[in-house]
């Protein structure tokens, strides 16, 4: 399989921020949340693909470590006046933290056990989130990105700026763990995935890998987390279990082995409720199908994505390139 060069890869990431940030300038108040939505998603989804798509363990809480990266980055900036773009650093190492000691559950777990782990994990921690004064129970954190730079205009809208922060932090975090995915490191994971006893024969620490690779994805989380809490509020309502579904649902209907893919998943999430806002209106907006539509179309593609293409559009597309290339 061909792959793009380090130097080639920076150069395309580069460029799609370029072209992403001309296009901020040109579009809506909506369709920049939109856009700092999708990123979001991109960059959540990216750590399920790390986790399921590359070491084979299966995380169905994944929202708990978006929660806690959010939680970790605004009481940072609440209680400690930690600088704004410092508390992603806290969001990554809290999640990750908590995603190493979970990790140790995973190096022992599998399969439906270590997804059961996880579920329960993202049903108590709103629960949990309630019972302590300093999380601010159901009301939440305020998580404040700052006002944009007056440099910019007074047409740079607070939304814009939130697109802006979230494209070039996601943008980063896919870049380098694209070279994570190519390095040895990933390669260890895919190994995993294929065959744990084969890779253990061939002198790899099966447990240690596995908790990297928890510990890792649960940063990643954190991360998506801390700019999630950003565009909206830091509370138990932000990250319900319905969250860890839908990061869920991206990954399979990209593909849980494409990291590109991710951004496919993402946009698909975010077109979704528009999709079917345009459907119910013509249906007669009725309260029924406006509530029930959207996870009707989801289910749809889901069934689809299962029958015809098992591991995702983009691997799909992967796989026929690498035919017409032979």
């Amino acid at each position: 399989m061909h792959r793009l060069s380090t130097k080639k890869a920076f150069i395309a990431y580069a460029l799609f921020g370029w072209a992403l940030v001309l296009v901020s300038d040109r579009v809506s108040e909506l369709r920049a949340y939109q856009g700092a939505t999708i990123a979001i998603y991109t960059l959540a989804i990216a750590s399920i693909i790390l986790l399921t798509g590359y070491s084979g363990q299966l995380s169905l809480g994944h929202g708990a470590f978006l929660a806690i990266g959010a939680y970790g980055a605004a009481i940072a900036q609440s209680y400690w006046g930690s600088p704004f773009w410092f508390t992603f650093l806290i969001a990554i190492l809290v999640s990750a933290a908590f995603g190493f000691i979970l990790g140790f559950a995973a190096g022992r777990l599998s399969g439906p056990y270590l997804a059961g782990t996880t579920l329960a994990l993202a049903v108590g921690l709103p629960t949990l989130a309630n019972q302590f004064a300093f999380l601010g129970g159901e009301t939440g954190l305020v998580y404040d990105a700052g006002s944009p730079p007056a440099r910019f205009g007074d047409e740079f809208t607070l939304y814009k700026w939130f697109f802006w922060i979230a494209a070039l932090v996601v943008l980063i975090s896919m870049f380098l763990l694209r070279n994570l995915l190519n390095s040895r490191f990933g390669r260890t994971w895919k190994a995993l995935r294929a065959n744990p006893t084969a890779a253990a024969l061939l002198g790899v620490n099966v447990a240690s890998s596995k908790i990297l690779a928890f510990t890792t994805s649960a940063g990643v989380a954190g991360l998506a987390g801390a700019l999630l809490g950003m565009i909206s509020i830091v509370a138990p309502s932000a990250f319900p279990l319905s969250l860890s579904f839908t990061i869920i649902t991206g990954a399979v209907l990209a593909g849980v082995t494409s990291l590109l893919g991710s951004m496919l998943g993402a946009v698909v999430l975010v077109v979704i409720p528009e999709i079917a806002d345009v459907i119910s209106h013509q249906l007669g907006d009725s309260e029924k199908i406006t509530t029930n539509l959207p996870g009707f179309i989801v289910s749809v593609l889901l069934i689809l994505t299962v029958l015809f293409s098992p591991n995702g559009p983009a691997e799909a597309l992967r796989k026929r390139r690498e035919a017409q290339d032979r």
